[in-house]
């Protein structure tokens, strides 16, 4: 996961060294029968104007790295603030605006799915869901936790994932997931989504440090309480939830693309001693850090 935020700034400096109006570019990454999936890295900031897009199929986009704002056109709940681990939604013909008011860039690993093709995978494994989103965004759920660490893995580059099986299992998973979530919401000032955006790029930085709800609230310049109530409200999940999900998910993918000991793992994700981490990330995934690998690694490209 580190070399993916690595890429995006990359592309910053890149942007910022040419000049000029910042923008997504997108490359295809696997494509089969009713299928795609591309890599976007946009290098829009703050300075940028938000850019009006269509969605061409049905589109479940995965956010790797940095933060964006999603609104589509048709919805009534406003703007979704988009963060490393949740999931944009997205239909065929739906028009929808992606802004960076509050911080520059963002990677997202997108799955497009023909109309027909998306509706057969609902019908054979949604388990009764729709083939309609009600929501923007999926939030970072335990339920999607295993499925976004591989697709990290892939997009990685060390590690053998069969495409087509992936977007398979997050395109049933993500219908599943999202017909069970239920969104928090909270009125938030303009100015406290700058701040707790902020906080949310400080965490993605500095994943590993010892990050209290007191600091992040003071980072925000928020009471703790309204730090916490307006972070859920924005986010899906509470500080803490956020936060050791993420690093989950980061020692997920470095035990599919790194040869490293658990117990190393386990200390550089932020975790006092191994056992902990264990029940974590048992919790997690439903299988211990070195069945996950064992079982993962196995899967043919």
């Amino acid at each position: 996961m580190a070399e993916i935020a690595v890429d995006l700034k990359r592309a910053l400096g890149r942007q910022a060294e040419h000049g000029g109006a910042g923008r997504p570019e997108s490359r295809t990454l696997a494509r089969g029968d009713g299928w795609i999936v591309d890599d976007v890295v946009c290098t829009c900031g703050p300075q940028d104007r938000p850019y009006e897009e269509q969605h061409p199929d049905y589109v479940i986009a995965i956010v790797t790295a940095g933060s964006f704002q999603y609104r589509a056109s048709s919805s009534r709940t406003g703007r979704e603030v988009m963060t490393p681990g949740s999931l944009l939604l997205g239909h065929p013909g739906q028009h929808y605006e992606c802004g960076h008011e509050h911080g520059a860039g963002d990677r997202c690993l997108s799955f497009r799915y023909a109309p027909d093709y998306f509706e057969k995978l609902m019908t054979d494994g949604g388990g009764g869901a729709a083939p309609h989103f009600r929501s923007l965004r999926l939030p970072p759920l335990r339920a999607m936790s295993a499925v976004v660490a591989r697709a990290g893995a892939a997009l990685d580059g060390s590690s053998d994932i069969a495409w087509e099986e992936l977007s398979v299992h997050l395109a049933v998973q993500t219908a599943q997931a999202e017909r069970n979530f239920a969104p928090i919401r909270n009125a938030v000032t303009p100015a406290a989504v700058a701040r707790v955006t902020r906080t949310v790029r400080m965490i993605e930085r500095h994943p590993d440090s010892k990050l209290t709800l007191g600091r992040l609230a003071r980072e925000a310049a928020l009471s703790p309480y309204h730090f916490l109530r307006t972070f859920e409200s924005l986010t899906g999940v509470t500080p803490h939830q956020y936060i050791r999900r993420l690093r989950l998910r980061h020692a997920a993918t470095r035990l599919l693309v790194e040869p490293g000991k658990v117990l190393d793992l386990a200390f550089d994700a932020g975790f006092g001693d191994v056992s902990n981490f264990n029940r974590a990330f048992r919790a997690e995934f439903g299988v211990s850090p070195r069945a996950y690998r064992r079982h993962h690694r196995r899967v043919p490209r």
